[in-house]
């Protein structure tokens, strides 16, 4: 056992052991962070709603799942059918796809398609073209764990067997065990179970529990309702947790030119990038907060925060770390060192917040220092 070769003084303990000879006296933390709670705090700092009052089933909130009119602009102008862009669950390539497909207009289906969308083989290839062909409703087919069941309680079958039936489908175990799928298909014949559903569970390889899908979905819900009713307060939230691609250079200089860069990236198909696929998903939600008439104001020494986005009358206001290659080390630096009053020049400003000069020229260019005086020196005779 030892410590990293880097710092001796280090607490963390590294060891050349195989993993597999001590990992029965290992404790392991599986910690993960959540974007939808911390977005919602963040809501309700801003706009001092409780969103767990929040009506689940308001009807604007629940049609931007199936169309943009709620959000007052055209499935045109922000390149989607549905309003969804930024939602939890629900902006996805992929799952905006399903929803065009389903069109939900209930809670309920939202949950159904939650589950469709986090299982695995259950959409493409199975219940997508059981809906497609007129074969099933998305209300009959199989979407969660719970789904089958209690389809099959209620078709009759024991409810130890249902149970038995539902593990094997959502585990993918299907194909490894066909004893007892063939055992567990005759008792389903037996019952009338329609063919379609017999096959629908043969390609199953995971399911999704119901209870993760209701609560995702809320989440998402809640958030869907801000982005109907208070935008500007969505957008800001959006921008400060979720946006990691957001480059102030391209998207805080209107909508023309965010357009452009959008079809730049289009113009790459499958030469982009990761950074320029997650760079597209932050355009499509600053082109729709544009036509909603909501506008960034410029990034300002003393009005930006550090990090977060501000929620102001006239805009959204761009923290100082969202300039591109300004890191939040420097904007953190900056916030702290303007408590303290003005800065009375650029050198002032450089030795408090501690920058340097490729800090300094970066601020120069987001046209932070206009304006602003090399040094403190007044010539008396200029």
């Amino acid at each position: 056992m030892q410590h990293p070769a880097d710092d001796p003084e280090s607490d963390i303990i590294t060891t050349h052991f195989d993993y597999h000879s001590i990992d029965q006296n290992l404790l392991k933390l599986d910690i993960l962070g959540h974007d939808d709670p911390t977005v919602i705090r963040m809501l309700y700092d801003l706009t001092g709603l409780d969103p767990t009052k929040i009506p689940l089933d308001d009807k604007e909130t629940m049609s931007i799942f199936s169309s943009t009119k709620a959000l007052g602009v055209t499935p045109e102008a922000i390149k989607s059918e549905v309003g969804t862009f930024g939602i939890p669950e629900s902006g996805t390539k992929f799952v905006r796809g399903m929803l065009k497909d389903t069109r939900p207009t209930t809670f309920e289906e939202l949950i159904r398609i939650s589950g469709l969308s986090h299982g695995t083989d259950v959409w493409l290839g199975n219940a997508q073209d059981l809906i497609n062909n007129g074969t099933a409703t998305l209300s009959e087919v199989i979407c969660t764990r719970d789904d089958i069941m209690l389809y099959l309680i209620k078709q009759g079958l024991p409810p130890n067997t249902s149970f038995k039936i539902m593990e094997l489908v959502r585990k993918g175990k299907v194909a490894k065990e066909p004893e007892k799928w063939q055992a567990f298909k005759k008792t389903m014949e037996e019952y009338n179970v329609p063919t379609w559903y017999i096959d629908s569970c043969n390609k199953i390889k995971y399911l999704f529990p119901k209870a993760h899908a209701a609560a995702y979905v809320t989440n998402a819900f809640r958030i869907a309702w801000f982005k109907v009713h208070i935008p500007k307060a969505y957008y800001t939230a959006y921008f400060t947790i979720r946006a990691d691609a957001f480059d102030s250079d391209i998207m805080c200089h209107g909508q023309e030119k965010v357009k452009n860069k959008m079809k730049e990236i289009e113009l790459l198909a499958n030469n982009a990038t990761q950074k320029d696929t997650a760079m597209y998903e932050t355009l499509e939600i600053v082109n729709e907060m544009y036509e909603r008439k909501i506008n960034f104001l410029p990034i300002d020494l003393y009005e930006s925060g550090a990090t977060k986005f501000k929620f102001e009358d006239d805009g959204i206001r761009p923290p100082l770390n969202s300039i591109p290659g300004f890191g939040s080390v420097a904007a953190q630096g900056i916030e702290e060192a303007r408590k303290d009053g003005e800065f009375m020049s650029i050198d002032d400003l450089k030795i408090r917040a501690k920058l340097g000069e490729s800090g300094i020229e970066l601020l120069k260019k987001a046209g932070c220092l206009d304006g602003m005086s090399q040094s403190n020196q007044m010539s008396l005779f200029g």
